[in-house]
């Protein structure tokens, strides 16, 4: 079944609440680049049509149905943690950093936010209602989920323009056609593991996880995080 307002209506059937807001994230397995959380607010009527989790759709799918959501949303706020905070910080800090400028940036403040995942990344003093799945079960969600894919994919494409450049995105010598980042995201595909093991990381590469360690020429470049601070990631380099 297709996302509905369901959760929607059932929020705003309590007198609190007036407005609500939908949020995911898109990045959090990534090993290059920022992790990207999108807010969205419901617009009035039906959204548009192949709206669901935005892994279901094609390329040229996802970007014909972002482009109706952004005229169909009430509102919409995005947000984002570079590669630096999540080196820094570790990722549940990053996420709540993402999120919250992502509701900052909306025109109005939600009363409610449904959350996809059983993780509340956001926290006090928002109101957070964790729905898993909800990007397939949520309209708002949904749409979170897929504009904030098509948001950071455009990103990573143009840090790798050499691939296929996007329009809009300037490169210059700073490229990094070899990683794949147009076609992978900055998320561990061969050709971006290849591209690793024979370059070393990128400026734009997270550098305190652990798939340095599987790199012995660049493992000196990793970077060291107070384990109190936040978690790490496990390697998925074979």
């Amino acid at each position: 079944m297709p996302p509905s307002y369901a959760i929607e209506h059932l929020l705003l059937s309590q007198p609190s609440v007036r407005t609500v807001a939908g949020v995911d994230e898109v990045g959090r397995g990534a090993w290059a680049g920022p992790v990207t959380v999108c807010a969205v607010v419901a617009g009035d009527g039906e959204p548009p049509g192949w709206l669901t989790d935005s892994k279901r759709l094609s390329v040229a799918r996802r970007e014909t149905v972002a482009a109706e959501l952004r005229a169909w949303a009430a509102g919409v706020g995005f947000g984002e943690a570079s590669h630096l905070e999540i080196d820094e910080l570790g990722m549940t800090e990053a996420l709540r950093r993402a999120a919250r400028r992502a509701l900052d940036a909306l025109p109005v403040r939600p009363d409610a936010v449904i959350l996809d995942g059983k993780h509340d990344y956001i926290g006090p003093p928002w109101r957070v209602r964790l729905e898993v799945r909800g990007d397939a079960a949520s309209v708002s969600v949904a749409a979170a989920s897929v504009l904030a894919k098509v948001r950071r994919d455009a990103h990573m494409a143009g840090l790798g323009c050499g691939d296929r450049a996007r329009a809009g995105h300037e490169c210059g010598d700073r490229g990094f056609a070899e990683y794949g980042f147009a076609e992978n995201a900055g998320y561990p595909s061969p050709r971006h593991q290849d591209a690793l093991a024979r370059l070393g990381p990128t400026p734009y590469h997270r550098l305190s996880w652990s798939y340095l360690d599987d790199l012995p020429a660049w493992r000196h470049l990793k970077r060291h995080r107070d384990p109190a601070v936040g978690e790490g990631q496990v390697s998925l380099f074979g």
